[in-house]
């Protein structure tokens, strides 16, 4: 029996949607849990690597000695690169400059795309503690991720009533075409009924890889669904307790592995080979957990090494180490903004910064003589690592 017979009953319905005086084939996913079922059986041993990652991953933050730092750090790295995958230039380093108000190179747009990002993705975090994942919940988020930039005129908080399509110029020569508006209503409602149910007893992980391409299946927005799909996978693990702190972002590996990303997409929507998906889906998270466990690790580091340097060389120690404290949460500072941050002088802070500059802990970066920026280099190159735009 051919792979494709054996799936047949996997397979969505495709029917005719006219766009713009055009008829096309638009795609109607089936709901989920897939029939027949998951064959879990070639699964579980990429299955147990990638809860064992997470589980080493959500230890490692609760040993970091400042925890949220790692977390707000790290969801701006998910935001950036999240927004690269659908196109945006921006680099963490833009994104961080542009919240401490000092010069940017990018086009604010960008930038500003890439902060309602984590915006939207610190308000699901927060939202989950007294209310359910939900499609409301996906809608505010939605609204929260287009509400100014580029996005602002594709009903941002509102579900498609127009076709859309993914590649190509016109639907009539688009790589996918999702369901018709029509039909989003009731792909919504099986997926919403999918990310509550138990009867299945599929493990939490691969749950998740399944509600991801489902999501971006029906592709319910006018726009931002890449993003929200891929905010989903974390917001699922951390309501399910899969992970105690949301450090999982797989747009690394999405963005280093698109090209087998949109395959894999494809393949289950043509022949229902979820098992594909689900192999590469669960690599993935492996992968992306011990990246993050192994940075958290030499940020770690990093930041003890470097107390113990500043403790041991420095001439003026204790301002040097106030400051040192507060490049951790914003490695890009004025002088002003030390000032103000710190409740020292200025003479103070701009002989702290000199002793770090000698240290060559931190570097000037504008040049200039006035309005100097400063940056934690060593830690930005941990951080950004992966994080430049793609090209081409």
């Amino acid at each position: 029996m051919s792979v494709q017979n054996s799936h047949s009953s996997r397979l969505g319905r495709y029917v005719e949607a006219t766009v713009g005086g055009e008829v096309v084939s638009a795609f109607v996913p089936p709901p989920l849990p897939p029939s027949p079922n998951i064959d879990l059986l070639p699964l579980l041993g990429r299955l147990s690597a990638a809860e064992r990652a997470l589980g080493r991953l959500d230890g490692a933050a609760v040993l970091l000695p400042r925890q949220e730092l790692f977390l707000y750090m790290y969801v701006r790295k998910e935001a950036v690169l999240s927004s690269q995958i659908e196109g945006a230039q921006s680099t963490l380093a833009d994104l961080l400059r542009f919240e401490t108000e000092a010069q940017s190179g990018q086009p604010i747009d960008d930038i500003r795309e890439v902060s309602n990002y984590v915006d939207a993705m610190m308000y699901g975090l927060e939202r989950l503690e007294d209310f359910p994942l939900s499609l409301r919940l996906i809608r505010e988020l939605h609204a929260r991720l287009l509400q100014s930039g580029r996005g602002e005129t594709k009903d941002p908080g509102e579900f498609r009533r127009s076709q859309n399509w993914i590649g190509g110029t016109r639907p009539g020569n688009a790589l996918f075409v999702p369901p018709p508006p029509s039909d989003v209503s009731a792909c919504l409602d099986a997926f919403e009924s999918f990310i509550h149910e138990t009867r299945s007893q599929l493990p939490p992980l691969i749950k998740a890889g399944l509600l991801h391409v489902q999501f971006e299946t029906i592709h319910p927005f006018l726009d931002g669904n890449g993003r929200v799909g891929r905010l989903l996978v974390t917001l699922f693990l951390c309501a399910n307790g899969v992970l105690r702190t949301p450090l999982l972002y797989l747009s690394l590996y999405l963005k280093t592995h698109r090209a087998d990303y949109y395959r894999l997409l494809q393949e289950v929507r043509e022949n229902g080979a979820w098992e594909s998906w689900l192999e590469f889906f669960l690599e993935g998270v492996a992968e992306t957990a011990d990246q993050a466990f192994e940075a958290a690790v030499r940020i770690a580091g990093l930041f003890t090494s470097d107390r113990e340097r500043i403790a041991a060389e420095s001439d003026r120690t204790g301002s040097s180490l106030r400051i040192h404290d507060l490049l951790q949460l914003h490695p890009f500072v004025t002088a002003n903004d030390l000032v103000a941050r710190a409740g020292l002088s200025a003479p103070t802070v701009n002989a702290a910064l000199a002793d770090l500059e000698r240290l060559d802990i931190v570097a000037e970066i504008t040049g200039r003589r006035r309005g100097r920026v400063f940056s934690y280099r060593a830690y930005l190159d941990i951080l950004g690592e992966g994080t430049a735009p793609l090209r081409g």
